[in-house]
């Protein structure tokens, strides 16, 4: 099936690009979570506001990706959770948890979906994460999860 991509998808592509995907995956997952619309004639017109959206958000160049991979780098995030006694968290921390954490502790503004958790965050202490700011830049970001 043919998609239009709204929004970035891991593996997938950009917003404003057009892919062609398996069926189900395009019915169950892409399109209920609006990461993606149908491919249609009309909605080529639409490839093209989604493309002049995403440049106005987008970080246009490497060297200005790599400016905000060092500020982001720079940053002590801390994020005050919830957690048992044994030090596991009541729930997880998201990628909009950290992506507000960085913000709070003086960092620039980060969209949540460029965060990247290797795997969900449900325990205290130190954990590294991903901030995928260009294609070719990645930052590192360290996130000490403690008591609140």
């Amino acid at each position: 099936m043919k998609i239009i991509l709204t929004h970035e998808v891991s593996g997938l592509g950009a917003a404003g690009e057009v892919v062609d995907v398996k069926d189900g995956y395009a019915r169950n997952y892409l399109i209920p979570r609006n990461f993606a619309i149908r491919w249609t004639k009309g909605g080529e017109k639409d490839v093209a506001q989604i493309r002049r959206a995403r440049k106005i958000h987008e970080i246009a160049t490497i060297e200005q990706a790599n400016e905000i991979k060092a500020q982001l780098e720079a940053v002590k995030v801390r994020l005050a959770v919830r957690s048992g006694d044994a030090g596991r968290l009541f729930g997880s921390v998201t990628p909009a948890d950290v992506a507000s954490a960085i913000e709070a502790a003086g960092g620039p503004k980060i969209d949540k979906r460029r965060v990247e958790l290797g795997a969900p965050i449900k325990t205290l202490g130190a954990h590294a994460t991903s901030v995928r700011l260009h294609p070719e830049v990645a930052a590192k970001v360290n996130v000490e999860v403690v008591s609140a």
